[in-house]
């Protein structure tokens, strides 16, 4: 299994960007499809967004696309998202996830691997 350590959290106003970070190790990252979710309180684990192995490909969760965007460097072992325009909505535990079905690292319980999330919150 891969290994992730998030980071790039933390308190925003409403209207602000955050860039959020994965970074990976463990195995052969470009060999894995990665994936962004998130949790907020009570509510379940939601996709947000996922790339390919090669970047070349990617997809969001309709509500997200346009204001959120996933890119990776494989040669940093890392996945991005950049998160602009936050809404309050946007507040929760984001995850990274790492699969190498890019078909499955959009499901939550299919996925092979989780980091262990990294806070956002966004004031109004």
């Amino acid at each position: 299994q891969v290994q992730m350590v998030e980071s790039g959290g933390g308190l925003v106003q409403a209207g602000g960007s955050l860039r959020l970070s994965c970074a990976a190790s463990g195995r052969t990252f470009s060999n894995y499809a990665m994936g962004w979710f998130r949790q907020a309180p009570g509510k379940e684990r939601e996709f947000v967004a996922a790339i390919s192995w090669s970047g070349i490909s990617t997809y969001y969760a309709d509500s997200k696309e346009g204001r959120f965007t996933i890119s990776r460097d494989n040669a940093k072992n890392t996945v991005y998202l950049q998160m602009n325009s936050l809404k309050p909505e946007d507040t929760a535990v984001y995850y990274c996830a790492a699969d190498r079905s890019y078909e499955r690292v959009g499901v939550p319980r299919l996925v092979g691997s989780w980091g262990q999330g990294t806070q956002v919150t966004v004031s109004s």
